[in-house]
C-alpha cells in the first residue's frame, strides 16, 4: 500500500481536520485569518494531527473529538514552524514565501502564540488530563530542543548525542505525543499505549533526519529550499558529522571555515557535497535511519493486521524514502 493510497482512502478526516482548522481562524481577527488561510494553502501532509486520528481509530476509538485533537497538534506543529522561520530568518517555506517574510516578525510571532493557546485550548476542551500533559510535554520539549539548536549553532563539535536530542525534541517529540494521545482516546493497554507512543518517537527520528539528508541531495525545486540551506544557517546535521569523523585535518579544517563563512557559495557546497560522496556520509546517515525506522516497525508487532496498521506502516517508509 503507497502512502498516496493512503491519504485518498482517509482524505475525509483529513479534511475535516483542515475544515475544522479553517473554522478555528475564521474566527478570529482577520489578520490571524489572513496568515492562517495562506499557511493552510502551502499544504503539507498533515502527518502529525493524521497519526492522532490512525492511533485513535487503531485503540478503537470511534467518536468526534480525534479532530479537535487533531487540530491541537496541527496547531502546535503550524505555530512551531512560524517561529522557527523568524528565529532562522527564513525566506521559503515549500517552496513558497515564508509568512515572516511577508507579514514580518511581529505578525508571525503572535500568530504562532495564538496557535499555541488555542492548541492548550482544544486539548483542554477533551477533558482528559493524560492527553493535555501529553501535548504539555511535547511543547515543551520542543523548545528546549531550539534553544539546544542555537546553542549549537555553527559549532562543527557538536556530537551525535547531541544531534540526536535536537532532533527528538524537534520533530519526534510532538509526533509520539501525537500518537500516544489518538491511543488516550481510546481503551487499549498501557503497553500497547506506550508502543505506539514509542512508535512516534521513532517515526519522528527517522522524518528528521531524512529531511537533514534532503538537505543535500534532495531536487531544490522539489524540496522548496536551496541546497546546503541548514549548512548556511550554521546547523550542523548527521551527514556532516560523519563527514567531520572521517575527513582528512585539512579535508575537516577546510569544511570548519566553510561552517563559519557568513554566506555559503556554490563553490563551498561543490565541496562539501563531494566530500560527502567521497566518504559514504549519506549512505551512512540513511543507514542510521534505516536502523530507527527497523525499530519502529517491530513497535507495531503487538497489533493485529488492520487499516490503520498498515497506514502506519506506510507512513513510516514515507518518512525515510520521500522525495522532498
Amino acid at each position: 500500500m503507497t502512502i498516496e493510497d493512503i491519504w485518498k482512502y482517509y482524505q475525509r478526516d483529513i479534511a475535516l481536520v483542515e475544515e475544522k482548522m479553517k473554522e478555528i481562524m475564521n474566527g478570529v481577527l482577520p489578520l490571524v485569518s489572513e496568515v492562517g488561510e495562506y499557511l493552510l494553502m502551502g499544504g503539507g501532509k498533515r502527518i502529525r494531527p493524521f497519526l492522532a486520528i490512525l492511533c485513535s481509530k487503531i485503540a478503537g476509538y470511534t467518536g468526534e473529538k480525534s479532530i479537535p485533537l487533531a487540530c491541537s497538534i496541527e496547531s502546535i506543529h503550524t505555530a512551531s514552524l512560524l517561529h522557527d522561520d523568524v528565529v532562522d530568518g527564513a525566506s521559503l517555506r515549500r517552496g513558497r514565501a515564508s509568512a515572516n517574510s511577508i507579514w514580518g516578525n511581529q505578525v508571525v510571532i503572535l500568530v504562532g502564540d495564538f496557535l499555541y493557546s488555542n492548541a492548550l485550548r482544544l486539548a483542554n476542551s477533551l477533558q482528559n488530563q493524560k492527553i493535555t500533559d501529553a501535548l504539555s510535554t511535547a511543547t515543551t520539549g520542543m523548545t528546549e530542543s531550539e534553544l539546544l539548536q542555537l546553542s549549537k549553532k555553527g559549532a562543527p563539535e557538536i556530537s551525535e548525542e547531541d544531534y540526536m536530542r535536537i532532533i527528538k525534541g524537534k520533530t519526534a517529540i510532538l509526533m509520539s505525543a501525537a500518537c500516544r494521545s489518538g491511543a488516550l482516546l481510546g481503551n487499549i493497554s498501557q503497553e500497547k499505549e506506550n508502543a505506539l507512543a514509542s512508535f512516534g518517537l521513532k517515526l519522528g527520528l527517522t522524518f528528521q533526519m531524512a529531511d537533514d539528508i534532503l538537505d543535500y541531495k534532495a531536487d531544490e525545486e522539489m524540496l522548496g529550499k536551496r541546497l546546503g540551506k541548514d549548512i548556511e544557517e550554521g546547523k550542523i546535521t548527521l551527514p556532516l558529522i560523519y563527514l567531520l569523523k572521517e575527513a582528512s585535518r585539512d579535508e575537516v579544517e577546510k569544511i570548519k571555515t566553510i561552517i563559519k563563512a557568513e554566506r555559503l557559495t556554490r563553490s563551498d557546497l561543490g565541496y562539501i557535497l563531494d566530500l560527502l560522496n567521497k566518504y559514504k556520509s549519506i549512505e551512512k546517515s540513511y543507514e542510521k535511519a534505516a536502523a530507527i525506522l527497523k525499530e519502529a516497525k517491530a513497535e507495531l508487532d503487538i497489533f493485529e493486521d488492520s487499516m490503520e496498521k498498515a497506514a502506519l506502516l506506510a507512513i513510516l517508509d514515507y518518512s525515510l524514502n520521500r522525495k522532498m
